[in-house]
């Protein structure tokens, strides 16, 4: 028996090490998902101001605020992170102030 039992393993049979994100990628991804859940809950409101035929000015106020949405997951996904962060922050703070005050 000069061959030994033991084969050496295949190329293929490299153990496959899966790398955790990063901080940063999950702050990325935190950001989009936050983004993406205003988003989704500015577009029911919307829905439910157009449907009691509410001022312009509101469905105005929050289109713009579907629009800064989007561009803060562009912005999340460029990595500027906290610039989308004090926009989404300052934007929903904005257009809630809006609706109260066009709406009182």
């Amino acid at each position: 028996m000069s061959a030994p039992d033991q084969t050496a393993p295949a190329p293929d049979d490299h153990p496959v090490t899966a790398t955790a994100p990063t901080p940063a990628a999950r702050a990325r991804r935190a950001r989009i998902a936050a983004a993406s859940l205003l988003m989704a809950a500015a577009a029911v409101v919307l829905a439910l101001r157009l449907a009691s035929r509410s001022s312009v000015l509101v469905v105005g106020v929050y289109g713009l605020l579907l629009i800064l949405c989007g561009g803060v997951i562009e912005l999340s996904r460029r990595g500027r992170t906290r610039l989308g962060t004090w926009l989404l922050a300052a934007g929903l703070a904005a257009a809630l102030f809006m609706d109260g005050f066009v709406l009182s």
